[in-house]
């Protein structure tokens, strides 16, 4: 009879407890999808991944522009003049639509187009991409999340994959020891590094976020996980992550929760700023130092899910947001204050700016006026109220202050209250995009591009699917693009039963969209 194993690891009595519960409620949870006719989420998304390795070609249709969504990333083509979109999500009310798709928009032919690659991963949001120069042009796609429909379910991703531009075919990287499941983290791109941080993970009985540090290595295809010291941030997720010169990064704000006690969370936003950099004694790359930076400028609310970039070595901008006004900790409903104030913040000397947009002339204005000096003396009164009607149309705030870079030029104005900046620049006839969080926002050829995201209308929640760009030399006014007509969007009651009717607006015309671009880029294996 062989002897028992001494060094065998003893499970305690609350390990064990937590371990039985866990098996039960899964057996619930098991039970509860069987009765809605909804499988395992891991199951569906191994099928999905299954089903995308065998694309053996590719399939490329232009479209009019991407369905209503959120949390989706929006990148530069680091070659052409092109914008690329992946993923994102889409919720009508009832039921929660994941996308798996990739868009590719053209900036000088003004299209966009859906692309059908072989091998690609399966539909996420809340995840993070890069774009690099590297072998001919590639997309880096980590983590984010996959809900079931009925949003029962949340499944996170741990997966790093790669686009290779050129070839037009996905790549999933099998390195081990990156960072754990997540959504809502940040990565960024240097020095032939992907840099994460952060996140959070929910699986509706538990959550955690995270405060932790993991960089690729391109060039060897390995995980690192960082050892950081110093004043390091709290855990927390949506925060803005920006990469510094010196391959050193930012951290600013974010969100997170806490559990307070039984089913009640408070949740916190955070408006710290911090810089991480390499340990300058540290040889091996695996130690980094965190330095909690003191912030100056304008005073701006609170507010998280803001979408930032960076516009060039030193100056980056954040526009949007929410701050969360409820007090009752039920995270199914967000009242809370939308934003759409667009900001600027010096990373040099990590002040906050506030922009002010200038507006652009009324054109009219100039002809009435040539038409005037033309006429008789009388007139000459006229004349001076169409000068004066002029310039107050092209007046902007005092006190400019223009960046050393010389590329744009920003207003400092006073600490801002709980209304956003739009409200100021309507007073110059200056059109500001509606409030929002989780957009997308890229800067390609020194112009801002904004695409979608989301804000709430009392218990509903309006998906937005406009485009605007804004020229960051004038900064004069946002062009628009695309707009977007609400009105034709129909939002389900959770107690309603028409989840599925012809007659739902702008959702079902998503959904049949789908079903459209599936027959047509069906392909045979």
């Amino acid at each position: 009879m062989g002897k028992k194993n001494k060094n065998k690891e003893k499970i305690s009595g609350s390990v064990k407890t937590a371990m039985k519960t866990e098996k039960k409620l899964s057996a619930k949870q098991k039970k509860e999808l069987a009765a809605i006719g909804e499988d395992d989420i891991e199951k569906i998304v191994a099928q999905i991944e299954k089903d995308e390795a065998k694309r053996l070609k590719v399939v490329e249709a232009v479209i009019d522009q991407p369905s209503r969504r959120l949390n989706f990333t929006l990148s530069a083509h680091p070659f052409k003049d092109e914008l690329i979109m992946i993923g994102g999500e889409f919720f009508d009310g009832q039921k929660t639509t994941v996308y798996g798709d990739m868009f590719f928009y053209n900036i000088n032919k003004k299209t966009w187009t859906v692309m059908k690659a072989p091998g690609a991963p399966p539909p996420r949001c809340g995840h993070q991409t890069c774009t690099t120069s590297n072998n001919k042009g590639e997309i880096w796609v980590f983590g984010g999340e996959f809900t079931s429909p009925s949003q029962s379910q949340f499944y996170h991703y741990k997966d790093l994959w790669v686009y290779h531009i050129v070839d037009k075919k996905w790549e999933k990287i099998t390195a081990t020891g990156g960072p754990s499941a997540r959504s809502g983290h940040r990565m960024v791109y240097g020095k032939k590094q992907l840099i994460v941080f952060g996140g959070f993970h929910d699986n509706l009985r538990d959550f955690k976020y995270y405060n932790d540090l993991h960089i690729f290595d391109m060039t060897e295809y390995k995980w690192n996980k960082i050892d950081l010291t110093g004043s390091i941030p709290a855990p927390r997720s949506g925060c803005i992550v920006l990469p510094m010169s010196d391959n050193k990064i930012m951290v600013y704000g974010g969100y997170s929760k806490e559990r307070v006690k039984k089913d009640v969370d408070k949740g916190q936003i955070h408006t710290d700023m911090f810089v991480i950099a390499q340990d300058k004694h540290d040889k091996t790359g695996l130690k980094w130092k965190s330095l909690m930076v003191k912030q100056s400028g304008i005073k701006f609310p609170p507010r998280c899910s803001s979408s930032g970039i960076l516009i060039n070595q030193n100056f980056a901008y954040v526009f949007g947001g929410v701050c969360d006004d409820d007090d009752d900790n039920d995270d199914e409903e967000l009242n809370g204050t939308f934003y759409n104030d667009l900001f600027a913040l010096d990373m040099e000397k990590y002040q906050w700016k506030s922009i002010n947009l200038s507006g652009k002339k009324d054109p009219s204005l100039k002809k009435r006026r040539r038409k005037q000096d033309d006429d008789d003396d009388d007139d000459d009164a006229n004349d001076d109220e169409d000068n004066k009607e002029e310039m107050e149309i092209t007046k902007t705030e005092p006190t400019v202050v223009t960046s050393d870079d010389g590329i744009f030029t920003v207003t400092l104005g006073p600490a801002l209250s709980s209304t956003t900046n739009s409200i100021e620049e309507k007073k110059n006839n200056v059109f500001t995009p509606c409030p929002r969080i989780s957009s997308g926002m890229v800067v390609k050829n020194n112009i801002l591009y904004l695409y979608g995201g989301m804000y709430e209308d009392g218990d509903r929640q309006c998906t937005l699917n406009d485009f605007y760009s804004l020229d960051i030399h004038k900064l004069d006014e946002w062009q628009t693009i695309t707009t977007d007509d609400l009105s034709s969007v129909t939002w389900l009651d959770s107690d309603s039963d028409d989840s599925g009717s012809d007659d739902s607006g702008d959702t079902d015309t998503d959904n049949d969209n789908d079903d459209e671009d599936k027959e047509d880029m069906e392909v045979d294996d």
